[in-house]
């Protein structure tokens, strides 16, 4: 007769990681808790505890710490689950929260179903190395646009006002309307924010040789209207594989370009959209959408889309113009990088008049 073999179940470790010490929780089988502890947040102290463990199924939520945490676990042979914090309701609405608690929750979810995490994927090394260059450069813009307007605030309760004009251009044509009083306070601004659009300009360099060199495939989508390089190389590097989509439209809702839903019976509200996903591409997306439909914007299926849209009126016909042409361009480039075609700006509207000629021959 033969002997009967008892398959080893896999731990489950639930970790809830914290800037200087992490909380950890282990789960047998049958669902007890085996051992609880606390271990410093580095290297040395995850490598130490979790290296000589065999294959365990670790859970944690998404945070500063989690990609490097995720990679370091991942290279010591454990199965990781990154949780989506925004699904998990049960643990940051919890008023008895506190760590201990939290890697219970997150080691009992993954030991229940993993798929109540939504767990996320984290970027490769390499790729967040490059994305690190244009969240430099976002920082940079920001800082640059605060102290424009903490000059033309200054400015103008002097009353003076600073002329309309490029933010490369500004310190030069700030500095004719400083008044004497404040230009001993305002000169060293007008200076940093010199200093700073040259090293955006530097970054800006440095995105399009990443672009050029590295990431080919951003040729494909830059085609489209108003996008370059900084668009492009967002969008690939956010999305990371075409293939991660069943479809394109599917990206609009990565995006949070989609609207919300709360159905419930026959209440089905209209919601605004869900915002989810990446901000700084999405908010990259609808300012190319911006930019379409402008008076000089490009004359393209999207522009044509929008500009319908907006005919329509309403309160907020042109907001909702925008956003639409914005989901629409996240649904295009996707497209175009899945399958590798050229961009056509009035394809849509050549099918249509084909469309008319061919019924019109038929008649």
């Amino acid at each position: 007769m033969a002997k009967s073999t008892k398959t080893k179940r896999m731990m489950i470790i639930g970790l809830d990681l914290g800037d200087r010490t992490s909380d950890y929780s282990v789960l047998d089988e049958q669902g007890s808790i085996v051992e609880e502890g606390r271990l410093a947040t580095t290297q040395a102290g995850l490598s130490r505890r979790f290296g000589a463990l065999p294959r365990a199924r670790i859970a944690m939520e998404v945070g500063t710490h989690s990609p490097w945490v995720s990679r370091l676990l991942k290279d010591l042979g454990h199965e990781v689950l990154v949780a989506n914090a925004r699904k998990l309701r049960l643990i940051f609405e919890n008023r008895r929260k506190t760590d201990r608690v939290d890697a219970r929750l997150l080691a009992r979810l993954a030991r229940f179903d993993p798929v109540l995490l939504a767990s996320l994927e984290h970027r490769s090394e390499s790729v967040a190395a490059d994305l690190a260059v244009i969240r430099a450069r976002d920082a940079l813009v920001r800082v640059r646009t605060q102290l424009v307007n903490h000059v033309r605030g200054a400015v103008k309760s002097s009353g003076s006002r600073v002329a309309r004009c490029s933010t490369e251009t500004f310190p030069k044509n700030a500095a004719a309307h400083v008044p004497d009083s404040l230009r001993q306070a305002l000169a060293p601004v007008l200076g940093v924010i010199e200093q700073v659009s040259t090293k955006i300009g530097e970054l800006d360099e440095h995105v399009e040789r990443l672009a050029a060199q590295k990431y080919p495939e951003t040729q494909l989508v830059e085609a489209v209207p108003s996008i370059g390089a900084l668009t492009a190389l967002t969008f690939v590097l956010t999305l990371q594989q075409p293939d991660r989509f069943a479809n394109s439209r599917a990206v609009g809702a990565y995006l949070g370009l989609v609207p919300a839903r709360s159905q419930s019976g026959a209440s089905d509200p209209q919601l605004r959209i869900t915002k989810e996903g990446d901000m700084y591409l999405r908010r990259l997306l609808v300012q190319a959408a911006q930019r379409i439909l402008r008076r000089s914007g490009p004359d393209c299926d999207m522009r044509r889309f929008g500009m319908r849209l907006m005919e329509r009126g309403g309160k907020n016909a042109k907001k909702r113009a925008v956003v639409a042409v914005a989901r629409k361009l996240a649904v295009v480039m996707h497209s175009l990088w899945s399958s590798g075609e050229v961009f056509e700006p009035l394809r849509q509207a050549s099918l249509e008049s084909s469309s008319i000629t061919l019924s019109g021959a038929a008649a």
